[in-house]
């Protein structure tokens, strides 16, 4: 059953059928040609992975990001950091990163960082004469970081299918999340020093800058409650996301005064449409989880690797490796779905913490977001700035290497694992 099952979804994924489509066809074919996989059990058990309290958070966090950076409350932000950091060598690639971290507190999607973001700063990057590829390059990676800093939609998914706690994913995500950002600020610094990138040589002046800090301030502190909450236990993740949505259509609606209800319909539209696709990708991914763990591949997994592999850094290293080749080709969300079943008790015997595995397996296929062939954030800054998938890849080779440290840190040092 295993091998149809990877053997059909190989062919559909090949020939570009979305992901969530090609997960079903191959739960559909393997039930079809078994005598003892009952087709309404298999629709019971795609039901049942969606009907669960925490994936409510999903829409709220995503309507939370679409109300905040989709108004004015985004442009004062990036405003507000194009005076502060935009002078410096690299500056507005740094502008570029900050404000993917600070928009990770709010969305937790990184394609809706990597949009809205992108559509703000590449073109302001292109009128100073910086690099389009290099722009595209910078704002790809940088939207990864969204799903480290809390909120994550992928630890989500990652707590649903390993019974681990969502707060202790979003508190352990803040250290490699902000190693992550300033990795790749030095980046940006160090590119554009070495390749005298224009930036902006205006002195900064302290009293407008203080009003562009004071007028985007609702944006810096909303990723500060969030993770005060969480903390300290104040709210579950679920009541966070409603709070932060409420919190946002008031900032929207009192402070900015933007906030009509043309945009607010279009902010609960987008929010429906993604959460949509995502809970798609749940229920075929939970079909094709439950088939695999009913013909005991994970057991069979575990039982080669305790076989062949004789300490716990080679397991990590192989568990690595391939989360690494299925965040390539697969969305992210689907890889974090299919690969935690098999990688639980893998961890498990290896004496790995789950929150660990969590986090390593969230900086790891985030990479694959702006890996080709599949790269997701990588498609949307490329198109946004009007050049070659291949031009923005070859700009990001520190950008890979920051990655890889930070991956290398989260999957050998536990320590860096906030808890």
């Amino acid at each position: 059953m295993t091998a149809l099952i990877l053997a059909v979804f190989g062919v559909f994924a090949v020939a570009a059928m979305p992901i969530a489509h090609a997960l079903l066809a191959a739960a559909m074919a393997a039930a079809a040609a078994s005598d003892r996989v009952p087709l309404d059990l298999l629709v019971q058990q795609m039901v049942a992975q969606v009907q669960s309290f925490p994936l409510i958070a999903i829409p709220f966090f995503m309507l939370t990001g679409t109300l905040m950076m989709g108004g004015k409350l985004g442009e004062a932000l990036i405003g507000v950091l194009s005076t502060l950091i935009g002078r410096f060598h690299g500056g507005p690639g740094q502008v570029g990163v900050l404000s993917s971290t600070i928009f990770g507190g709010v969305s937790g999607s990184a394609v809706a960082d990597a949009s809205a973001i992108g559509s703000l700063l590449i073109p302001w990057q292109k009128r100073l004469g910086y690099p389009a590829a290099f722009s595209a390059a910078t704002l790809a990676a940088a939207a990864t970081i969204d799903i480290l800093i809390p909120p994550s939609i992928p630890m989500i998914l990652f707590a649903l299918s390993s019974n681990t706690s969502v707060a202790a994913l979003f508190v352990a995500g803040v250290l490699p999340g902000l190693l992550m950002c300033g990795g790749f600020m030095a980046v940006c610094w160090w590119v554009g020093k070495r390749r005298n990138f224009p930036r902006d040589i205006r002195k900064l002046e302290w009293p407008v800058f203080s009003q562009q800090l004071l007028y985007a301030s609702p944006a810096l502190v909303l990723p500060v409650l969030i993770i005060i909450f969480l903390r300290f236990g104040i709210a579950t993740p679920t009541e966070v996301s409603v709070l932060s949505t409420l919190y946002a259509g008031a900032v929207s609606a009192i402070v900015y005064r933007d906030l009509g209800l043309k945009r607010l319909h279009g902010a609960v539209v987008e929010a429906g449409l993604a959460t949509g696709v995502v809970l798609l990708v749940i229920m075929a991914s939970a079909a094709v989880g439950w088939l695999l763990t009913f013909d005991h591949m994970p057991d069979g997994v575990v039982g080669w690797a305790q076989a062949h592999l004789s300490s716990g850094w080679t397991v990590i290293l192989l568990m690595n490796a391939l989360m690494l080749v299925c965040g390539m080709f697969i969305d992210l969300p689907a890889a974090v779905l299919l690969l935690t079943p098999v990688f639980v008790p893998l961890a498990r015997a290896i004496g790995m913490d789950l929150t660990q595995l969590g986090i390593m397996m969230t900086v790891n296929l985030a990479i694959g977001l702006y890996t080709p062939p599949v790269g997701t954030t990588l498609f949307i800054t490329s198109a946004v700035a009007k050049v070659k998938v291949g031009q923005t890849v070859r700009e990001l080779g520190p950008f890979y290497l920051v990655a890889f440290g930070v991956l290398a840190l989260v999957s050998y040092v536990p320590a860096s694992i906030l808890k």
